[in-house]
């Protein structure tokens, strides 16, 4: 298995649970398995991983209680992404940035409308927040200059949800390359299972990784999406961390993505 440089942060996990103390929402479209924070560093820990990111996932809704609690048990080790809606106040949005979080996130795979788009990025901006966003990737030629006109930057996760079988010149990666070209977007090398179906190690997958560092490493980071929720198949973690090896085979690209990339964007 590929050792990470020091420092090498996993910029896409969930924690779920315990439910008894943070219960899901009763909206949710699916209910995943307990996978508390304690699991999850003895994976880091046998990974060499020693920074992480947490993502308010969609099952606990705007209640960010329990991604916030574990970025308080990490401290400075940890920064987390929140889900909020119109109803937040500013003291409860400026509570949010004082316990780690950095950005906002839209899981637009959830919900049909980017019509919050533009004022969630208002909200966000005064604390120099990122909107983040989980989409279809078949939406992105059609968003690119909506996404370039936000007063934030812009983070988008999971390659962008681009179905690999569809190669580099599709159009929807041909508007990703464009966005991470822009300066002002961000791009997660994170499960490549989502878009690339053949299991590891996600030949289709490799292809995008390889022409997204070809084009911009400089916006590029990497995340495991721990503990994979609402997949059919849970890849095995090793196994995606060997496969930003396979990627990105040299040592100082590996660390920026790792490394000097996520203490850029999150502030460590």
């Amino acid at each position: 298995m590929f050792r990470p440089p020091a420092n090498a942060c996993d910029c896409h996990i969930h924690v779920f649970g315990p439910f008894a103390r943070y219960p899901l929402d009763a909206a949710r479209k699916y209910t995943p398995e307990e996978a508390r924070l304690d699991d999850y560093l003895k994976l880091a820990t046998a990974l060499g991983l020693s920074r992480a990111v947490f993502v308010q996932p969609s099952v606990y809704g705007t209640d960010n209680a329990c991604q916030r609690d574990a970025i308080r048990r990490l401290e400075e080790n940890a920064r987390g992404v929140a889900v909020i809606d119109d109803a937040i106040t500013d003291a409860q949005l400026g509570k949010l940035n004082g316990c780690g979080f950095v950005g906002a996130r839209l899981n637009l795979t959830r919900a049909a409308s980017l019509d919050s788009l533009e004022a969630l990025a208002a909200r966000v901006k005064e604390y120099d927040w990122h909107v983040q966003l989980h989409l279809p990737g078949a939406w992105l030629p059609e968003i690119a200059d909506r996404l370039l006109r936000l007063p934030t930057e812009i983070v988008i996760d999971h390659f962008g949800r681009v179905d690999a079988r569809h190669g580099v010149e599709q159009a929807a990666f041909q508007a990703l390359l464009g966005l991470l070209d822009s300066g002002r977007v961000w791009v997660k090398l994170s499960a490549p299972y989502r878009v690339d179906l053949d299991g590891a190690p996600w030949r289709k997958a490799a292809q995008l990784a390889r022409a997204l560092v070809k084009s911009n490493p400089q916006r590029l980071v990497w995340g495991t999406d721990w503990p994979h929720p609402d997949v059919p198949v849970v890849p095995e973690d090793p196994a995606l961390l060997d496969a930003l090896a396979d990627w990105v085979p040299e040592d100082a690209l590996r660390k920026r993505i790792l490394v000097d990339n996520p203490a850029k964007l999150y502030r460590f």
